[in-house]
């Protein structure tokens, strides 16, 4: 599949088509990480699921410190 580098704004990108976010079950705003390696781009979405699950535990720590540190003795 072939994109076309595109100025958008000041800045530039590329359009990724739709069919392939509705495959991979991507939206707009979802980020990424860019890796560069021996003159190749590698686009990795990020884990927003892991990240709602870590602000899970920390509120679930946070509720239960009492607890947990006496468990930790």
């Amino acid at each position: 599949m072939n994109v076309t580098l595109r100025k958008i704004g000041n800045s530039e990108g590329i359009i990724i088509p739709k069919e392939v976010l509705d495959r991979l079950g991507l939206k707009a705003g979802d980020q990424f990480t860019l890796n560069e390696k021996d003159g190749q781009i590698e686009l990795v979405p990020e884990q927003a699921e892991l990240a709602e699950q870590m602000k899970a535990a920390r509120i679930a720590m946070e509720k239960y410190k009492v607890a947990l540190r006496e468990l930790a003795k």
